[in-house]
């Protein structure tokens, strides 16, 4: 689960950014502290508590003082729409900028991912 190559505080803070999307960590549920978290992930709690700042400086974590970290109302939303804004700039317009090397427009391409999509008949 840990990646060669990426901070482990960044890798920390998309686990816990995953948990929120998924709904494995509901808005308003405590996180995971900073020691669990190191505990788990076998690294230092400063390491962490880096990749935890971080979330909290996005707005995604709040702290409630003397009982521990929670998840921000409005905060699946905001890393949805986050990660859709990624996923267009990452995927779709390297895929769009490609299709028209090659001749493709945008109905081709979308025809292309439909029968992508389907399930392959035997």
């Amino acid at each position: 689960m840990i990646e060669e190559g990426k901070p482990l505080f960044v890798q920390i803070a998309e686990q816990v950014e995953d948990s929120i999307v998924d709904g494995s960590i509901a808005e308003e549920a405590q996180a995971p502290s900073t020691n669990e978290l190191a505990a788990f992930y076998r690294i230092n709690p400063a390491t962490a508590a880096k990749g935890v700042n971080m979330l909290v400086d996005k707005g995604v974590l709040y702290k409630r003082r003397g009982i521990g970290m929670f998840v921000a109302t409005g905060a699946r939303e905001l890393l949805l729409t986050e990660r859709r804004n990624g996923f267009a700039l990452r995927y779709v317009q390297p895929l769009l900028v490609e299709a028209r090397k090659i001749g493709l427009g945008p109905d081709d391409v979308a025809n292309l991912i439909r029968a992508g999509a389907e399930p392959a008949t035997p």
